[in-house]
């Protein structure tokens, strides 16, 4: 099971972005506005504009990311499908109850009520793709994609599958992003903004062709729960971590997010240089699904031997990711 080298072969992206294409590396938007929308692709080549109407903003944006990693990499199935969400469709979530408190719980569109389960978006992928392998969803606010990538690392390591279709996708309303500035989660004077994520990527055991290249290894992924600074530092020795490592940080400009990660930073990496990926992608449930893909991406260009990604919630959920270039042995 050790002996096995994790690949991620392809990743795309949707977010407030430049979609499906490296534009954001050399020419990144910048926002001042504290909630910012996804910047939307043509769909068309993914979904049909009949079957498009039928689907929220969030599958349409899973689907397409989805079927281009695939595309990318030869494919027109995965072997399995595993997907991180923290409020999953949460625009179909709402319209549905829209109608159910306006219409007095008559007359109740139930497309919207099929659209709004977490399980919709791998479902939705599952059925595109003619996937009848493993699919799990998880939904644990912060690492909710983090939940997503650790099965499919133990689920490749351990020989169940041969690749695996991993996303994190969330969705922000305008409506919920006054329930999260209310909350003081962002806003109220945040140096950043609220987006929306979108992003699939192509994770396989190394023993099978692609067109292409991989991006780089998938060399490990802790989970921790309220940890000490000991805990810390003996989920990242388990990691073996390189010298040449650039860490990748989930700050995202407001106070009460950047204290967890400045005591982390300074106490057990020691003064590292941090990247704060949210800068480029905002703040969201699954943001950091865009910094793994932001984290391949440059070690794919180059720009870096080896990235660990940093992810702590507010609630004491915590992730670690280490990704390698295939350089390295």
């Amino acid at each position: 099971m050790e002996g096995k080298k994790i690949f991620v072969q392809a990743a795309n992206q949707i977010s407030i972005q430049k979609p499906l294409c490296r534009e954001w590396m050399e020419n990144p938007i910048a926002y001042s506005e504290p909630f910012s929308r996804s910047i939307d692709p043509d769909f068309k080549p993914y979904v049909s504009p009949v079957e498009g109407r039928r689907m929220g903003k969030v599958l349409k944006r899973a689907l397409a990311v989805s079927l281009q990693t695939l595309r990318d990499c030869g494919l027109d199935q995965p072997d399995a499908i595993i997907t991180g969400t923290g409020l999953g469709s949460v625009e179909s979530t709402e319209a549905f109850l829209l109608d159910m408190c306006q219409n007095g719980e008559q007359l109740l569109k139930p497309t919207h009520f099929m659209q709004s389960t977490h399980n919709t978006i791998g479902s939705l992928v599952a059925i595109q793709t003619r996937c009848h392998g493993y699919n799990a969803t998880y939904s644990h606010k912060q690492i909710s994609f983090e939940s997503a990538l650790y099965d499919a690392y133990l689920q490749l390591k351990a020989g169940e599958t041969g690749n695996v279709l991993v996303g994190g996708h969330d969705g922000t309303t305008p409506d919920y992003f006054r329930l999260l500035e209310l909350a003081d989660y962002v806003g109220n004077g945040m140096n950043g903004t609220c987006g929306e994520a979108a992003m699939a990527a192509l994770l396989s055991v190394g023993d099978r062709s692609y067109p292409n290249p991989p991006l780089c290894e998938l060399a490990g992924v802790k989970l921790l729960n309220r940890p000490t600074i000991g805990q810390w530092k003996s989920a990242l020795d388990s990691l073996s971590l390189p010298d040449d490592l650039v860490v990748f940080s989930g700050e995202n400009g407001h106070p009460l997010n950047d204290s967890c990660y400045a005591a982390v930073l300074q106490a057990v990496l020691h003064g590292r240089p941090a990247v704060p990926y949210k800068r480029w992608f905002g703040e969201c449930f699954t943001a950091s699904a865009l910094g793994f893909y932001a984290a391949a991406e440059y070690i794919r260009s180059g720009k870096a031997k080896n990235v660990l990604l940093l992810t702590i919630g507010r609630s004491g959920e915590a992730a670690v990711v280490l990704l390698k270039g295939l350089s390295v042995d």
